[in-house]
């Protein structure tokens, strides 16, 4: 490596780790109560998902071996593309290998520079990522803004708009507000598009999410949904119209130039599925989880945010208590996600707690108490600050 780049690398290094916000990866121990992962209902453990992977691995092979477009487009994928369409509501559904590329991918196929795109300014970094890559002109308004955004689509001369929003915030926990943002588009003649990611799965009665088949391809024409979180298992899908994802199939460069999803996961996310839709008391207990941790730690004066979804956010501040906190509950076998900026704005570090349906309540008073812990903590050391 050249001294140039070294010396590149060096002082990014140096100045992530001045302001502590240097990053390490921790290997997951099997004897830790984990708060931090997106595994809503428990099927990433359910023995019938591991089973059918394995079945899908004896029958179709290790991976794809292609794109889809080659000859990677396995019947399992057909299969999973046309179950997915038909618990959403939709003509068609079209698989993605991550969420990440499946909102890359829908931006940069739809959007280009003659594309007014309009985000709510909470928008997960693959969304605002993908507008750049899209070369669209971009706009956010004020989170969960419905004045905001209808003032700026107002002033928009743009013939092609596209308004964008996460349909559960991935650090909040709160839920857009689908019918507002339908009915603002349809107003100004705007496309919109939903990323369900942390809402497929929890939320709606077949657990199809906040919009699923609740809102149609008129109310919401782009959906976007993630298999890795409540589903258990990994990839991304985007549901619509058939006019749209044949568009996708034909225009977005991540679908296109990419391995299809290994078949053996298709075959695991088709059980998933149907367990999903077969047992609603897997939502039930969630839910459960959900109103007993959030009782509990507000009888406690835990800084709780508002939130009815399993992201859970206790809002700290500052980015050493967070740390702190977090260190401290590590210390007793419990891992929660430690929030900090770039990822939130500064003056806003949180602990993310993330509740799943396989949490026992004993799990539950465990966090609780460490919790508990920590602020007893900084009472004891407040006179000394």
């Amino acid at each position: 490596m050249s001294e140039a780049w070294q010396q590149r690398l060096a002082d990014a290094r140096a100045h992530r780790q001045q302001t502590e916000r240097w990053r390490t990866r921790q290997v997951a121990k099997s004897n830790t109560l984990d708060f931090a992962g997106n595994d809503y209902l428990g099927l990433a453990q359910d023995p019938r998902v591991s089973e059918a992977q394995a079945a899908g691995a004896h029958r179709y092979g290790a991976g794809a071996g292609a794109s889809h477009l080659v000859s990677g487009h396995l019947e399992v994928h057909d299969a999973l593309e046309e179950a997915l369409a038909h618990w959403t509501g939709r003509e068609r559904a079209l698989l993605f290998s991550t969420g990440y590329m499946a909102n890359l991918g829908v931006l940069q196929a739809l959007a280009d520079r003659h594309t007014a795109l309009f985000q709510d300014r909470l928008n997960h970094a693959s969304l605002i990522d993908g507008a750049a890559l899209s070369g669209a002109r971009s706009r956010r308004f004020h989170h969960r803004d419905a004045i905001d955004l209808e003032s700026l689509l107002a002033r928009s001369e743009c013939a092609h708009k596209l308004v964008v929003s996460d349909g559960v915030f991935s650090m909040d926990g709160d839920i857009a507000d689908i019918a507002t943002l339908a009915e603002v588009s349809r107003q100004h003649n705007a496309w919109l598009m939903i990323d369900d990611a942390h809402g497929v799965g929890v939320l709606g009665d077949n657990g199809s999410g906040c919009v699923g088949s609740t809102w149609n391809s008129t109310d919401v024409p782009i959906l976007v949904g993630t298999l890795g979180k409540a589903l258990g298992t990994a990839g991304a899908f985007v549901a619509g119209d058939a006019e749209l994802i044949e568009h996708l199939i034909q225009f977005s460069r991540s679908y296109i130039y990419t391995t299809a999803q290994p078949p053996a996961i298709a075959a695991a996310t088709l059980k998933a599925l149907e367990i999903v839709q077969s047992e609603p008391e897997r939502r039930d207990q969630l839910n459960a989880n959900i109103a007993y941790f959030r009782h509990e730690a507000l009888q406690l004066g835990l800084p709780l945010s508002e939130s009815a979804t399993p992201i859970q956010p206790l809002i700290l501040g500052d980015e050493t208590r967070t740390l702190s906190w977090t260190l401290q509950l590590q210390q007793k076998s419990i891992q929660v996600g430690a929030i900090r900026p770039p990822t939130v704005p500064k003056g806003e570090s949180r602990l993310r707690v993330t509740l799943s349906a396989h949490h026992q309540h004993d799990d539950i008073d465990q966090l609780l108490a460490a919790l508990h812990h920590c602020q007893q903590q900084e009472a004891l050391c407040s006179p000394c600050v």
